[in-house]
């Protein structure tokens, strides 16, 4: 069984990812397309996976429009732009240099959703092929479609000169986009770890605190504005203030869902999101609409109407208006929009910070564990939801219990508006738990 998950297909090349993967993946998803996007981020192996799922495709009789090296975004974008029926990452993302992966995307703009994975998974397994006549085999052209990305970008914040300082750390992946658009809207552009590389040598691809203090200290001790931090494929943005504090994710989707939605519309967010971003928009009439974990879920959320804004505190932010592809350029310009009119660091102020208690609990039966839990809770609590895991709300808290998709793990969360009420949740949670583990 291939394993085919929210993020397409990722792992470790040579094991997981293969170029005899990549050529039945062409192949499969051949068999309903007529024209197909692919590009790649800049890891090593990504040429030749390319390679093979364009030979794939194009036995098939696909027409390919070859992008080289790009951002995920603006291969997702470019799907519609080609008037293409699918396009092609071929990423890892945020993981290490080590591994790479391939993400399918829609004319919309949104990942394959469970549906379309579940029928490209199906042909693999199956070696679906169906090759095209000698003579009728897919062409192959080269183009760029960096440049009208950020031509997008300028057009839908406003042609503008924000006069800002914003250094950006790319982490040697594919963003560029990001260093032309914020120039292109007036921006004094500084770059850090800026060379495409794919072994990541600036540092670990994934934007995190850790991985990014470089980033935070040069903006701390310069006259920079703001800092933003992308991983490899640039679908994800973080964002540093001027004193060089590196927001935390729930801050940050708090911050850009309370600009990007009215009173009476909803924000897709997923069910590990803190209590603070429900309570910093409340108070503007904006509701959040929890969904599994995962930007593709996100997105198929925020594809609904009345939803303005979809955010994952791991740094994929969707404007569904714009495109339903977690468009890190595009969060990097809105976040250099927004600092110049008030800096990030006073918005930031604003959301509430409450204390959370995380864990976890080693099992190599987590699937019949998560069982027992939903059995347990539910019938134990009146505000459930199950749509990832487990969790429960109890109006001034809440808890998680929720199974690893990679470890023989059962996480659990807790948080509340009180210190000690989140360690009261979370004893009562661990109890839960406990419980269910035999």
């Amino acid at each position: 069984m291939t394993q085919f998950g929210t993020s397409g297909i990722r792992g470790p090349v040579g094991e997981t990812v293969t170029a005899e993967l990549a050529l039945s993946v062409g192949r499969a998803l051949g068999i309903d397309c007529e024209r197909v996007v692919v590009g790649r981020d800049p890891r090593a192996s990504g040429e030749y996976l390319q390679t093979a799922l364009v030979a794939g495709l194009r036995e098939s009789g696909v027409d390919v429009i070859d992008l080289g090296g790009a951002a995920t975004p603006t291969i997702g974008r470019a799907v519609a732009w080609q008037d293409a029926d699918a396009g092609v990452a071929v990423t890892a993302s945020h993981n290490p240099p080590e591994d790479n992966g391939i993400k399918l995307w829609q004319p919309s703009g949104q990942a394959f959703d469970a549906d379309l994975r579940a029928t490209i998974e199906q042909r693999l397994d199956e070696d679906a092929f169906q090759p095209a006549a000698w003579d009728e085999s897919g062409g192959l052209v080269s183009r760029d479609a960096s440049q009208r990305h950020v031509d997008a970008l300028v057009t839908e914040i406003g042609e503008r000169n924000l006069d800002s300082h914003v250094v950006v750390d790319l982490g040697n992946g594919a963003g560029r986009v990001s260093v032309d658009a914020l120039s292109a809207l007036g921006c004094s552009v500084e770059t850090l770890n800026g060379q495409p590389d794919g072994a990541f040598p600036g540092r670990p691809s994934e934007p995190k605190a850790e991985n990014c203090e470089s980033l935070a200290t040069l903006v701390a001790e310069s006259d920079a504005d703001l800092g933003i931090a992308h991983d490899g494929d640039a679908d994800r943005m973080r964002a540093v203030s001027a004193d060089g504090t590196f927001l935390s994710g729930d801050v940050l989707l708090a911050v850009f869902a309370r600009t990007a939605a009215s009173p009476g519309e909803r924000v897709a967010v997923p069910v590990d999101t803190s209590l603070a971003v429900e309570d910093h928009l409340s108070d503007i009439d904006v509701a959040v609409e929890y969904t599994p974990v995962g930007d593709v879920y996100v997105a198929e959320a925020a594809s609904e109407d009345g939803v303005a804004f979809g955010g994952e505190p791991s740094g994929a932010w969707i404007w569904p208006e714009r495109t339903l592809c977690p468009d890190g350029p595009l969060a990097a310009c809105t976040a250099a929009t927004l600092d110049s009119e008030r800096p990030l660091g006073d918005r930031a102020a604003d959301v509430p910070e409450y204390p959370i208690r995380r864990d976890s609990v080693e099992t190599d039966q987590k699937e019949t564990v998560m069982d027992r839990v939903r059995e347990t809770v539910t019938d134990a609590y009146d505000d459930v939801t199950t749509l990832d895991g487990v969790r429960v709300d109890l109006v001034d808290a809440w808890f998680l219990l929720r199974a690893s998709g990679t470890q023989p793990l059962v996480r659990i969360t807790a948080e509340a508006r009180d210190p000690d009420r989140a360690d009261a949740v979370f004893k009562e949670a661990r109890a839960r738990l406990t419980d269910a583990v035999v």
